[in-house]
């Protein structure tokens, strides 16, 4: 049991020192404050263009299989509701990801 006594050493400096915050909320690295909401905002910006675009392929399917081609309309309808679905995990995430982790 070696290894217990350094653990119990560390803890006896850390201790020492003041102590630590094991439980600290998130801090972004020195310089990074600006880049990471920055990142955020144009992976957003992808997300509305490619549902914009996804929603139109959706809608093109439905009406070129409306005529002798019903699987493909299909395809459309359910298509444009994993579209709806995607666009809604982007709109949710800045709010679901730091209520879970408790930021």
């Amino acid at each position: 049991m070696h290894w217990m006594h350094h653990a119990g050493d560390t803890l006896d400096v850390l201790a020492a020192n003041g102590g630590t915050d094991w439980d600290k909320g998130p801090e972004a690295p020195p310089g990074m404050e600006n880049v990471l909401p920055e990142w955020v905002g144009w992976g957003k910006w992808f997300a509305i263009g490619a549902g914009i675009l996804g929603l139109i392929a959706c809608g093109i399917m439905m009406m070129v299989g409306r005529r002798n081609r019903g699987h493909m309309s299909a395809e459309g309808a359910v298509g444009a509701l994993w579209v709806i679905a995607g666009l809604s995990v982007v709109a949710l995430a800045a709010g679901v990801v730091p209520a879970v982790i408790g930021a």
